[in-house]
C-alpha cells in the first residue's frame, strides 16, 4: 500500500493547518482511502473506483484525465502547491 501525507491550509480558513493522508493499493484510479486531521480530530473515508468513474462522467472529463487531476490535487505535493485550493466544510 502506498501513502502520502500533505499539509494543507484551506482557503476557507487560511490560518488553520490540516494534514491529508491518502492511501491506495494499485493506483489512485482503483479507489483510495483518505484521512483528514486538524491535529486534534481526524475524519476518514474511502472513495471507490465506481465513485471516481461517476465523478469523472459528471464533470464530462475522461476517467484518465480525472485520475491525473486527482493525483495532482491529492498526492503531488510541492509541484502542485498553489495550484489547488481546499475548502473545509
Amino acid at each position: 500500500m502506498e501513502k502520502t501525507l500533505s499539509r494543507i491550509h484551506p482557503v476557507s480558513d487560511p490560518e488553520a493547518t490540516y494534514f491529508l493522508q491518502v492511501s491506495w493499493e494499485k493506483d489512485l484510479g482503483t479507489g483510495f482511502g483518505i484521512i483528514l486531521s486538524d491535529g486534534q480530530c481526524a475524519w476518514t473515508g474511502t472513495v471507490s473506483e465506481a465513485e471516481i468513474s461517476r465523478e469523472a462522467a459528471d464533470m464530462e472529463m475522461s476517467r484518465e484525465k480525472y485520475v491525473e487531476e486527482l493525483k495532482k490535487a491529492l498526492i503531488a505535493g510541492e509541484e502542485s502547491a498553489g495550484k489547488y485550493n481546499f475548502a473545509i466544510s
